[in-house]
């Protein structure tokens, strides 16, 4: 592939190289630095001259660290005279600030997509956004992957005849529906409320899920405190058969995996490696799927001014 150049930042080196593989393309250094007052520096260590640049980072831990990074990536870009700079990000934590629910507060989703555009993004690419209004946030075009049809790919390997696809919340049904509709089970949601970052209720569950095989659907698990609610509902409205538990970005905050791991009745827990899962972390309940074929087939589209929707029209050969 001709005149391309994908960048990663420090946050997940290894998707990128992995993008990278599938491209049939060598991932170009990066060289970060830090100066004694504690600011970082930038050089991207490859030619960008009128070459279609792809700067591969997600918003992960430290996340400010790595935006700053990001954006510094964005100002080498332009100040190289790339002919077009696509920022390739699996995870947009800043997403979930996306409404103003009390006075004086900010929209950091809004803002963050701002300064991406003024540091030199001009096309963006990303996986499973918090919520659809973010695409609004950008004045530039927005790519928006999803990983229903991995995650399918993985379930159907099991006995789906008596499966329920569990939203923890209203908001998220509608990604839930649509996965429910690929492996052929039916759907519920619970009724949410959220008093903190990490204290959730869940008054109910809308729909059927006793004596059933649950599949409980997020975008993302940080704390898994919505989680760890929404199975006390299901208990307590009749033990499912099995729990399996799936969402795109596991960002595991705070023990959060050890902790949905030690539920006696969750058998499986399943993410995509949108965002990097500590070595430390990893149980045997957990299964991490790669999200890295679909960003590699959405780069070489963007590059070859292809469709990118069309990714989601037919199943893809997983």
């Amino acid at each position: 592939m001709r005149d391309i150049a994908v960048f990663s930042g420090s946050a997940h080196p290894e998707l990128a190289e992995e993008v990278c593989a599938h491209l049939g393309v060598p991932l170009s250094p990066t060289r970060v630095s830090r100066f004694a007052n504690d600011c970082l520096e930038v050089q991207l260590q490859a030619n960008c001259r009128e070459r279609d640049v792809f700067l591969v980072q997600p918003l992960v831990r430290p996340v400010q660290e790595h935006l700053v990074e990001l954006l510094l990536m964005c100002d080498a870009a332009r100040g190289a005279s790339a002919g077009r700079i696509t920022v390739v990000m699996p995870h947009y934590s800043y997403a979930r600030s996306d409404k103003k629910d009390a006075p004086r507060i900010s929209l950091g989703g809004r803002l963050v997509a701002d300064l991406m555009v003024a540091a030199g993004a001009s096309r963006v690419l990303a996986v499973t956004l918090h919520a659809p209004q973010v695409h609004g946030f950008f004045p530039v075009p927005v790519d928006h992957l999803h990983a229903l049809r991995e995650l399918a790919a993985h379930f159907r390997r099991y006995d789906l005849s008596r499966t329920t696809v569990v939203s923890p919340d209203l908001g998220n049904a509608k990604e839930a529906a649509a996965f429910a509709r690929l492996i052929g089970a039916q759907v519920a949601a619970g009724a949410k409320q959220r008093y903190a970052d990490d204290r959730v209720v869940i008054s109910s569950v809308i729909g059927e899920v006793a004596d059933r095989d649950v599949i409980v659907l997020d975008d993302e698990i940080a704390k898994g405190s919505t989680v760890v609610e929404l199975l006390e509902r299901l208990r307590e409205l009749g033990p499912p058969r099995s729990i399996r538990i799936a969402c795109t970005h596991g960002l595991f905050a705070a023990g959060a995996l050890k902790r949905l791991s030690e539920q006696p009745d969750v058998l499986e827990i399943v993410c995509t490696n949108t965002v990097p899962v500590p070595v430390e972390e990893h149980t045997g309940k957990l299964r991490i799927l790669s999200i890295a074929p679909a960003l590699a087939e959405a780069v070489r589209r963007i590059h070859n001014g292809e469709s990118v929707s069309a990714l989601f029209e037919e199943p893809r050969n997983l």
